[in-house]
């Protein structure tokens, strides 16, 4: 089992950049598939990020491919989202997940591969 709290979210303009970041504790990151998935308000939780258990492998959404960036540090035992070009509609919660996951290299986009959540933290862009 693990817990994640991330952290890092803020106000930025539109343009700007934030890094966030997810603690995890209890087991380390390598043993899981790590996502990152964002809810605004009204709408449904999607898919942002994912990093496969071995770490090699990345997926991310078209609406942020090439702004955003996904990351870890297993000796941190923390994963990160380095957002770039922050436009207004990238408001939301962003949330910081993880998914037991017996293949090495897949990278799940969806909500219900993942069995554990952390809190979330909120990323306001200004225009």
């Amino acid at each position: 089992q693990v817990q994640l709290v991330e952290s890092g979210g803020g106000l930025v303009q539109a343009g700007g950049s934030l890094r966030l970041s997810c603690a995890a504790s209890g087991r380390t990151v390598s043993s899981y598939a790590m996502g990152w998935f964002r809810q605004a308000p009204g709408k449904e939780r999607e898919f942002v990020a994912a990093m496969s258990r071995r770490g090699s492998d990345t997926d991310y959404a078209e609406s942020v491919k090439g702004r955003f960036t996904i990351s870890a540090d297993s000796a941190k035992n923390m994963v990160y989202l380095q957002m770039n070009s922050l436009k207004p509609e990238d408001t939301a919660i962003y949330y910081c997940a993880a998914a037991v996951a017996a293949i090495p290299w897949i990278t799940p986009a969806t909500h219900s591969a993942y069995n554990y959540w952390g809190q979330g933290t909120q990323v306001t862009v200004s225009s």
